[in-house]
């Protein structure tokens, strides 16, 4: 693995910062300086630099905005903006611009070798995240800060916005990657079982323990633990995992030693904490030792620029490894990018499964995605007005078949009379009519009920019983 990552930083004379910089001593980097635009660009073409610095801005007026747009050709690696407190809006625009993340002056070796570790060896990991909104991207570096640490972070999100995903990755960030990640699920283990899990037992601790087993939080051991669903664990298991917690120690059932615990403890949950402390169902002392570090997962909905790529990732990793390269036609990306996802990355991975299946060739079009949005609007289509079954199912006077019906009226008698001669076609037989129409099973059987609550009788009408109403005699002009 390599050792020294090569830093380049681009920044004008700055008295404090250089006396910072050589009473310091990199550790784990090298760091070359200029205070010129020139040879800056210069150095970039000599060689191939692992993190760039640029100043907020200059004594001219150029931002790093704009000194980004200059070395971008020359350099596609991470950038940080070296900033000072009273830059804060340049500083905005460089992170919009994409700049990384940004660095405070005056900085040390320490502060520079974190952000180092922070930004640059996760990239050399190639940890498989995507991130292209900017909520993703800014919560991913939060996620890349508190993984240097051993701190205890609370994960808060919906179902299926990728809490789990989100605490592999800081364990893959953080100097424990090497060691194990366990992931228990508070709300999937009984009660009467969750305690043995969690902290083991000797032999003979309870009827049925036959031989000693560790618990989850042994096993973790100078690793990751997750405690996912946190917010279901009982009171009186909350109050035991707080002291292991607080002691970093724990003893199995049935046993008085203690074995000395050396791990990093992660919690996820889809529950409001803070209001269930309030309520007294969630201790308040193991809430404050949880949420040392907050992050938040933002639904699909919150960011609509990851639905995209999220359905390119799950397409690549569902697809059969003999298959040909698939993508999605425009219209089938404006429909995923427009769907509401109440399911969040969960539904899209099912979707996009489905979608793999139903697609004809290598595209994958809108209709192949099978969205309840979709699914509802066929059957909206195949649904009559009960004006529309009234004047199938009643004899018309010779005045009415005189006048013209609108073209709304028109267009849905005569799509009711297809799908009646598509039936009689078919002897009744509702799969292969629906395939026929091009509908699903689910939609046509929703238009026959609407028929007949209306009062039109299907099964009188194909079988010829109904001699006062025949559809192709219809008269629709």
């Amino acid at each position: 693995m390599k050792k020294n990552w090569q830093v380049l930083m681009f920044h004008p004379y700055h008295p404090v910062q250089e006396q910072v910089l050589v009473e310091g001593e990199a550790v784990g980097y090298q760091l070359t300086q200029t205070s010129c635009m020139a040879d800056c660009l210069h150095l970039l073409s000599l060689q191939q630099w692992d993190l760039l610095l640029l100043p907020t801005c200059l004594v001219d007026g150029t931002e790093a905005a704009d000194l980004m747009t200059l070395v971008q050709p020359r350099y596609q690696g991470a950038i940080v903006v070296l900033s000072e407190l009273q830059h804060a809006a340049q500083v905005t625009r460089a992170l919009q611009q994409g700049a990384t993340d940004y660095l405070l002056i005056p900085f040390g070796h320490m502060h520079l070798g974190q952000l180092v570790q922070r930004l640059v060896q996760p990239q050399q990991k190639k940890l498989p995240i995507v991130a292209e909104s900017h909520q993703s991207k800014q919560m991913f570096q939060l996620a890349q800060r508190v993984a240097q640490t051993d701190a205890s972070v609370l994960i808060n999100g919906e179902s299926g916005t990728g809490k789990e995903v989100l605490a592999r990755f800081i364990h893959k960030s953080s100097p424990r990657s090497a060691g194990p990640f366990v992931a228990i699920n508070c709300a999937a283990i009984p009660e009467t079982m969750i305690e043995s899990i969690l902290f083991g037992h000797t032999k003979g601790a309870f009827t049925g323990a036959t031989s000693a087993q560790p618990g989850k939080l042994e096993v973790a051991n100078g690793g990751t633990l997750l405690l996912d669903e946190i917010g279901e664990l009982p009171l009186t298991l909350q109050t035991k995992l707080l002291r292991v917690l607080q002691e970093r120690e724990v003893e199995r059932l049935g046993s008085h030693q203690k074995i000395k615990l050396d791990i990093r403890v992660l919690a996820a949950t889809n529950r409001d904490l803070e209001q269930a402390v309030a309520e007294g169902r969630f201790r308040a002392d193991l809430y404050y030792r949880l949420n040392v570090f907050p992050l938040h997962c933002a639904t699909l909905k919150e960011r609509k620029d990851d639905i995209v790529p999220l359905a390119s990732y799950l397409m690549m990793r569902y697809m059969p490894n003999a298959q040909t390269t698939i993508e999605f036609t425009p219209e089938a990306q404006d429909a995923l990018r427009h769907y509401d996802w109440p399911g969040n990355v969960r539904e899209l991975e099912n979707v996009i499964q489905r979608a793999l299946v139903m697609s004809r060739g290598c595209l994958i079009r809108a209709e192949d995605l099978m969205l309840p949005t979709q699914l509802a609007n066929k059957e909206s289509a195949l649904s009559p007005s009960p004006e529309t079954c009234s004047a199938l199912v009643s004899p018309r006077k010779p005045s009415e078949r005189l006048s013209k019906p609108s073209l709304q009226k028109s267009r849905k008698l005569a799509e009711f009379d297809t799908i009646i001669e598509t039936l009689r076609r078919f002897n009744g037989h509702r799969s292969k009519t629906a395939e026929e129409l091009g509908v699903s099973t689910r939609a046509l059987r929703y238009k026959i009920q609407t028929m007949r609550e209306q009062g039109l009788d299907i099964d009188q009408i194909l079988t010829g019983q109904n001699s006062d109403f025949t559809v192709a005699n219809t008269n629709y002009s």
